[in-house]
């Protein structure tokens, strides 16, 4: 039997404009046959549970999409058997989920119930003051994003002055047209899925871009502040979801509003944003190099207040993620409560009891 491949992507992410959750994104109620919601503190191996399963459905030759944590890439905050139709999410804070659709569509698993709570009590004082550090080394965090995102609007206005927008017009036309001119307005429009390919981690920023650019037909756009690539892919989008086709669309992990990565399934075909923060080694079809539409001696005039830019942005971005990287320590601390009063072995048959609930909706 051949293993099943993995997609990763985030749902959640730390912008310049907070926590940013796309959860209601992972899967639809309305086609999702169960999702399980698992709650339990730090440590109680929500993470590790998913990852488990995962490697189950995996090995059963189902392909899964990994739903990274942008507060720590190597662990997940959810996990999607397409075919199956199932989801696991993890439903605590800062993106806390409670059931929708109870019993018939979701279920609670409290990996709580697996901790020694007397042990826990002991050291209740020092829970709750990493906790309160934490929460604090995150409101700076987004403070500095915020602050980031203030010097790049001014590049982006820098940048758009000196920018052809009839060649972006014609940019966003060729496309439209070559994909879609065939075919009439549908009936019934495309549904769109709308995640995170990267996001600013601990670690710095970290994407999943390439990962996720498989299909055939790949056009990369490379682009700058104010280059005008998300207004081309939201024509793009646009036009393919008004013919009804389902468009799977990644925002901006600093921006979580600006679309960077769109991806139409039926057509084989997908679009890729290229940049300083997440390049792409795909292998493009075409490439579109979006400088070719600025004016070079307005650019040049500017030289100097965009390198100023670029340089204070980055100077805020390194600060923001020491702050992620502080939270991420402290997080880990906060771990270490409870890992020792944690009952593994009943976790790992609750994970095991989980995985065959989900197969047997193989067999119906």
């Amino acid at each position: 039997m051949q293993k099943g491949k993995v997609r990763n992507m985030f749902s959640g992410g730390n912008t310049s404009k907070g926590f940013f959750s796309r959860f209601d994104q992972i899967i639809s109620h309305r086609d999702a046959r169960r999702i399980f919601v698992l709650k339990g503190g730090p440590g109680t191996g929500k993470s590790t549970f998913m990852k488990n399963i995962s490697e189950i459905m995996t090995d059963q030759g189902y392909d899964t999409e990994h739903m990274h944590c942008s507060s720590d890439s190597r662990s997940l905050d959810a996990v999607v058997i397409p075919k199956l139709k199932v989801a696991l999410v993890d439903g605590t804070a800062p993106h806390v989920i409670d059931p929708k659709v109870p019993g018939a569509v979701d279920e609670i698993i409290n990996l709580g119930e697996f901790w020694s709570s007397p042990a826990l009590v002991e050291k209740r004082d020092e829970i709750m003051k990493i906790g309160n550090e934490i929460g604090s080394f995150f409101q700076r965090a987004y403070r500095y994003l915020k602050a980031a995102c203030y010097i790049y609007e001014d590049s982006s206005v820098l940048y758009g002055s000196a920018m052809d927008t009839a060649g972006l017009n014609s940019i966003a036309r060729e496309f439209t047209g070559m994909l879609f001119d065939e075919f009439p307005p549908a009936g019934r429009p495309g549904r769109q899925r709308s995640l995170f390919a990267s996001a600013i981690t601990p670690d710095g920023p970290v994407s999943y871009v390439d990962d996720l650019m498989t299909l055939d037909n790949i056009y990369v756009f490379e682009g700058f502040p104010g280059s005008g690539t998300d207004l081309v892919l939201e024509r793009i989008k646009t036009a393919a979801v008004e013919r009804g086709f389902d468009v799977e669309v990644f925002y901006c992990g600093f921006d979580p509003e600006k679309p960077e990565h769109l991806i139409i399934p039926e057509l084989n075909t997908a679009f890729s944003t290229s940049s300083k923060y997440h390049p792409t080694d795909a292998c493009a079809i075409r490439k579109v190099d979006f400088r070719e539409y600025l004016d070079e001696r307005a650019i040049s005039k500017l030289s100097k207040e965009l390198s100023f830019n670029e340089h204070e942005f980055d100077r805020l971005l390194d600060r923001a993620v020491e702050m992620l990287s502080n939270a991420k320590k402290l997080h880990d601390e906060l771990e270490a409560f409870y890992i020792p009063h944690l009952d593994f072995d009943g976790i790992r048959k609750k994970q095991n009891k989980t995985a065959e609930r989900i197969l047997v909706f193989a067999c119906t």
